[in-house]
Protein backbone atom coordinates (compact mmCIF):
# COMPACT_ATOMS: atom_id res chain seq x y z
CA UNK A 1 0.00 0.00 0.00
CA UNK A 2 1.50 3.59 -1.23
CA UNK A 3 1.28 5.99 1.36
CA UNK A 4 0.03 9.57 0.64
CA UNK A 5 3.51 11.16 0.98
CA UNK A 6 5.34 8.74 -1.27
CA UNK A 7 2.59 9.43 -3.89
CA UNK A 8 3.06 12.58 -3.66
CA UNK A 9 7.03 12.89 -3.38
CA UNK A 10 7.11 10.85 -7.04
CA UNK A 11 4.86 13.37 -8.76
CA UNK A 12 6.79 16.44 -10.50
CA UNK A 13 5.19 19.82 -10.20
CA UNK A 14 3.09 19.80 -12.96
CA UNK A 15 1.09 16.51 -12.35
CA UNK A 16 0.86 18.11 -8.78
CA UNK A 17 -0.73 21.48 -9.69
CA UNK A 18 -2.39 19.92 -12.46
CA UNK A 19 -6.42 19.44 -11.64
CA UNK A 20 -8.89 16.48 -12.74
CA UNK A 21 -11.46 17.95 -14.48
CA UNK A 22 -14.58 16.27 -12.70
CA UNK A 23 -17.91 15.49 -14.43
CA UNK A 24 -21.37 16.87 -13.21
CA UNK A 25 -21.74 13.60 -12.21
CA UNK A 26 -18.60 13.04 -10.18
CA UNK A 27 -19.47 16.12 -8.52
CA UNK A 28 -22.42 15.39 -7.26
CA UNK A 29 -21.51 12.26 -6.29
CA UNK A 30 -18.93 13.39 -4.34
CA UNK A 31 -20.90 16.11 -3.00
CA UNK A 32 -23.46 13.46 -1.21
CA UNK A 33 -20.99 10.90 -0.15
CA UNK A 34 -18.70 13.75 1.62
CA UNK A 35 -22.21 15.19 3.11
CA UNK A 36 -22.80 11.61 4.65
CA UNK A 37 -19.22 11.84 5.71
CA UNK A 38 -18.86 14.85 7.86
CA UNK A 39 -21.74 13.77 10.16
CA UNK A 40 -19.86 10.43 11.33
CA UNK A 41 -17.72 10.98 14.52
CA UNK A 42 -14.78 9.11 13.08
CA UNK A 43 -14.90 11.81 10.88
CA UNK A 44 -14.76 14.57 13.27
CA UNK A 45 -12.41 12.94 15.21
CA UNK A 46 -10.17 12.97 12.23
CA UNK A 47 -10.51 16.37 11.81
CA UNK A 48 -9.74 17.03 15.11
CA UNK A 49 -6.49 15.01 14.96
CA UNK A 50 -5.25 16.68 11.90
CA UNK A 51 -6.16 20.53 13.17
CA UNK A 52 -3.69 19.42 16.07
CA UNK A 53 -0.57 18.60 13.57
CA UNK A 54 1.01 20.64 10.46
CA UNK A 55 0.66 19.24 7.39
CA UNK A 56 3.16 17.33 5.40
CA UNK A 57 4.77 19.29 2.51
CA UNK A 58 2.61 17.21 0.26
CA UNK A 59 -0.47 18.38 1.40
CA UNK A 60 0.81 21.80 1.73
CA UNK A 61 1.72 22.00 -1.84
CA UNK A 62 -1.58 20.75 -2.55
CA UNK A 63 -3.63 23.62 -0.90
CA UNK A 64 -1.23 25.93 -2.18
CA UNK A 65 -2.24 24.46 -5.72
CA UNK A 66 -5.68 25.37 -4.59
CA UNK A 67 -5.44 28.35 -3.89
CA UNK A 68 -3.64 28.86 -6.92
CA UNK A 69 -6.36 28.09 -8.52
CA UNK A 70 -8.90 30.08 -6.63
CA UNK A 71 -6.52 33.27 -7.24
CA UNK A 72 -6.79 32.65 -10.79
CA UNK A 73 -10.77 32.21 -10.86
CA UNK A 74 -10.99 34.79 -8.88
CA UNK A 75 -8.93 36.90 -11.38
CA UNK A 76 -10.53 35.85 -14.66
CA UNK A 77 -13.55 33.78 -13.73
CA UNK A 78 -15.34 36.43 -11.07
CA UNK A 79 -18.92 34.56 -11.78
CA UNK A 80 -17.37 31.55 -11.35
CA UNK A 81 -19.40 30.69 -7.98
CA UNK A 82 -22.79 31.68 -9.17
CA UNK A 83 -21.70 29.29 -12.38
CA UNK A 84 -23.95 25.76 -13.36
CA UNK A 85 -21.75 22.96 -12.60
CA UNK A 86 -21.50 22.33 -16.32
CA UNK A 87 -20.17 25.36 -16.96
CA UNK A 88 -18.06 25.16 -13.83
CA UNK A 89 -16.86 21.93 -15.52
CA UNK A 90 -15.72 24.10 -18.79
CA UNK A 91 -14.30 26.79 -16.91
CA UNK A 92 -12.09 24.15 -14.86
CA UNK A 93 -10.89 22.90 -18.31
CA UNK A 94 -10.14 26.19 -19.77
CA UNK A 95 -8.41 26.70 -16.89
CA UNK A 96 -6.06 24.01 -16.69
CA UNK A 97 -5.60 24.88 -20.80
CA UNK A 98 -4.62 28.58 -20.65
CA UNK A 99 -3.22 29.41 -16.88
CA UNK A 100 -1.70 25.91 -15.99
CA UNK A 101 1.99 27.02 -15.88
CA UNK A 102 0.68 30.41 -14.00
CA UNK A 103 -1.57 28.10 -11.21
CA UNK A 104 2.80 26.46 -11.22
CA UNK A 105 4.37 29.66 -10.37
CA UNK A 106 1.40 30.71 -7.99
CA UNK A 107 1.73 27.53 -6.12
CA UNK A 108 5.34 28.17 -5.44
CA UNK A 109 4.38 31.21 -4.21
CA UNK A 110 1.43 30.08 -1.83
CA UNK A 111 3.79 27.88 -0.43
CA UNK A 112 4.67 30.42 2.18
CA UNK A 113 1.51 31.46 3.17
CA UNK A 114 0.35 28.23 2.90
CA UNK A 115 2.83 26.98 6.20
CA UNK A 116 2.28 30.30 8.06
CA UNK A 117 -1.49 28.89 7.91
CA UNK A 118 -0.93 25.78 9.16
CA UNK A 119 1.09 27.11 12.18
CA UNK A 120 -1.56 29.46 12.96
CA UNK A 121 -4.05 26.28 12.38
CA UNK A 122 -2.03 24.20 15.09
CA UNK A 123 -1.26 27.28 17.74
CA UNK A 124 -5.54 28.21 17.70
CA UNK A 125 -6.27 24.07 17.63
CA UNK A 126 -3.97 23.34 20.60
CA UNK A 127 -5.33 26.82 22.71
CA UNK A 128 -8.77 25.91 21.83
CA UNK A 129 -8.16 22.41 23.09
CA UNK A 130 -6.36 23.68 26.65
CA UNK A 131 -9.26 26.00 27.06
CA UNK A 132 -11.52 23.06 27.53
Amino acid sequence: MIKFSELYSKLSESELTEFRVVSKAARRKTAIRMKRLVKSSAFKKKVERSKLRIASPEKQKVKAAKKAKQIVINKYFPTYDNMGIAQRVQVDQRIQAMYGNLIAKLTLKQMKFVKKDEIQKVKNARKAKQDD
